[in-house]
């Protein structure tokens, strides 16, 4: 998928989270424009997780479906990324 027509993307991560910053790598290697929401700073993005029932970071929040952790497989296959 093109980064002009793409999924909107936010990626909820904390600021010791190695697998956070892995996954805002890969995203940034295969071309996606993400926001991110480092939930430590952010009392909403904190709140939105809890919300959801979540509880851990890295997640990837792509649309409206949310993946918890680094999980490549899910990322690729919901932004058409070709392996």
């Amino acid at each position: 998928m093109p980064a002009s027509s793409q999924a909107r993307i936010i990626i909820f991560t904390g600021s010791s989270c190695p697998w956070c910053n892995r996954v805002k790598q890969y995203l940034k290697e295969k071309g996606f424009r993400f926001r991110e929401v480092n939930v430590e700073r952010d009392r909403d993005g904190a709140r939105e997780l809890q919300r959801r029932h979540i509880m851990g970071v890295p997640v990837v929040l792509i649309g409206s479906y949310p993946i918890v952790g680094f999980d490549k497989a899910k990322i690729d296959k919901l932004l058409g990324i070709k392996r």
